[in-house]
Order: structure tokens, then C-alpha cells, then sequence
């Protein structure tokens, strides 16, 4: 008997796709697809998937191609989409932090501020955003849409660019200066607001951006299981830089405890030196998929 609750879900195609997957793999759902395919297949039947490019996501979820779709605020802002943006997910192709649009020049461009562009050829992506930046600031430039390959182009094709940047360091290997932060954008779980008026598919993708959101949270920590006298326990709990506090629960020993709790996984490595020798026994690090607050 075909299932008539089916939720239609945009995943982005390109740079963030195997980002994309990652995360929805650590909040539960695992997704698989050929290398020529846009019809990915998800471990779940209530969700029909397909791959679109992040830049086209927010006009096909407008239109309700789509009843939800992962995009960036960015093509959000870019395409003046109509849609309901149900949750901020940051992480990005490379990190879990916002990306830039950036306003750059060559290094050693007399250019040093916005106002310096009045007249000027800006190349970049996003014409709408930059076109909504300098009215803001009351610069007049002839911005041009770049079909790709933006940081070569100045200053021969251009004065200057607004391309995304994660860490800047393509700008810098193309020799390039950041004058300005055009737009620093981060990753939106979005849905049509018709969709989103359902119950069902309300209920479906609120869902999926709570096992997201636990899975982002998780990121970078790790759990800590460990046993130790109660006489140690004020000067071990004020060691631990916990999430929130840990959790303490009674042994069969009445002089022993065993604690649990969440931190960073990246000081694991100072940090477990430091328990053995404040009395901490059987120390146990265990990896999490997901954090619900």
C-alpha cells in the first residue's frame, strides 16, 4: 500500500552536498547516491529526496517543488524568496561556522574603502546582495554576474569582487585584500509556507531540524564516564568544564561515585591526565551523534 505522506525535500548539490550528508547521517538518516544521480535514496520512507543546487533551493521551496530544502541565508536574500526559515544550521562545506561574502580588491589596489568602488566594476555571484549593499552605503558600481573562476578577474575584468569565503584563504592565494563583509551567511533548514501550515509535514520537518540542530551541538565533544571517592569529588567537579553540571550517581560502594558529563573533545587529551591524578578511575571517552537540549 503506497505511503500518501510523503515529505518533498530539497538536499543542496555541490559544495555543501557531502557536508550535507554527513550531518544528516550523525542526526540518524542515512543517505546514499550514484555519482550521476539527483534522486538520492534516505532511510526513510515518509521522505522523497532531491539534489538541487543551494542556489536554486529557496525559489523551488517558494514555489512548493519542494516542501522543505537546506539552503544558505544567502540564496535566501539573492533569489528574494517567500519561504519559512525553520532552523539555522551552521556549518559550511569546510567548518561549522558562518561563511562571508566578501568585498575584495587586489592587494595592491588604491581601493580601501566601499565608497572608493563609486563608478567602479564589481564581479561577483550575488548581484542582488551586492546591489543591496551599496545602496546602503550610497556607492553607484556597475555589478556584473561572474559565471565562475570571480577571484581572477580583477583587475583586468574587474575593480573588484564579492565572493564567499570560509577562511580567506583562496582570496589570499589570488592576492587578494577583503575591503568589507558584504553578507556573512550561514546554513537554513527553509520550508514552503504552505507545507508548513500542514500538521504532518510541520510536525515531519520540525523533526528533521531537531536531529540536526542535536547533531551540529554534538560536534567537536565527546562523553566522559568515570568512577571516583566521594572525598574526591568537590576538587574533580571543579576540574571539569562541563556542558552542564555532571551527573553524579551513587555506586554499590557507598564511598564511590560515578560521574558523567559532556565537554570538548579537543582537551580530552589535557584534561584526562588531570582526572587520574585527582583520584579518577576507569575513565571512559565514548563519541555523541547528537545533543538535545
Amino acid at each position: 500500500m503506497p505511503n500518501d505522506k510523503i515529505l518533498k525535500l530539497g538536499l543542496p548539490k555541490g559544495s555543501l552536498q557531502e557536508a550535507t550528508f554527513s550531518l544528516f547521517q550523525k542526526a540518524g538518516y542515512n543517505i546514499s547516491v550514484s555519482s550521476r544521480s539527483y534522486l538520492p535514496n534516505i532511510e526513510d520512507e515518509e521522505i522523497k529526496p532531491m539534489l538541487v543546487r543551494a542556489q536554486e533551493m529557496a525559489r523551488y521551496v517558494e514555489l512548493g517543488t519542494f516542501d522543505a530544502g537546506i539552503t544558505g541565508k544567502d540564496w535566501i536574500v539573492e533569489t528574494g524568496s517567500d519561504v519559512v526559515e525553520v532552523a539555522e544550521l551552521v556549518y559550511a562545506k569546510q567548518s561549522m561556522r558562518p561563511v562571508r561574502w566578501v568585498l575584495a580588491v587586489q592587494e595592491d589596489s588604491p581601493f580601501k574603502i566601499v565608497h572608493d568602488l563609486n563608478g567602479k566594476r564589481i564581479s561577483t555571484e550575488v548581484v542582488n546582495i551586492t546591489k543591496l549593499y551599496l545602496r546602503k552605503h550610497d556607492v553607484e558600481a556597475d555589478v556584473e554576474f561572474s559565471w565562475g573562476a570571480t577571484e581572477v578577474k580583477v583587475p583586468e575584468l574587474a575593480d573588484a569582487i564579492v565572493e564567499v569565503t570560509e577562511t580567506g584563504s583562496s582570496l589570499r592565494a589570488n592576492h587578494l585584500r577583503i575591503i568589507d563583509t558584504v553578507l556573512e551567511s550561514s546554513t537554513r533548514l527553509i520550508a514552503n509556507k504552505a507545507a508548513y501550515h500542514d500538521q504532518w509535514k510541520r510536525e515531519k520537518i520540525d523533526t528533521i531540524a531537531l536531529l540536526l540542530k542535536a547533531a551540529i551541538a554534538a560536534e567537536g565533544k565527546v562523553g566522559l564516564k568515570m568512577n571516583l571517592k566521594k572525598s574526591d569529588l568537590p576538587r574533580v567537579i571543579g576540574i571539569i568544564p562541563a556542558l552542564r553540571r555532571p551527573t553524579v550517581s551513587p555506586l554499590a560502594d557507598d564511598e564511590w561515585v560515578a560521574i558523567e558529563t559532556i565537554i570538548e573533545e579537543r582537551i580530552v587529551r589535557i584534561l584526562v591526565p588531570e582526572l587520574k591524578r585527582n583520584g579518577a578511575e576507569g575513565i571512559i571517552e565514548y563519541p555523541l551523534n547528537k545533543i538535545v537540549p
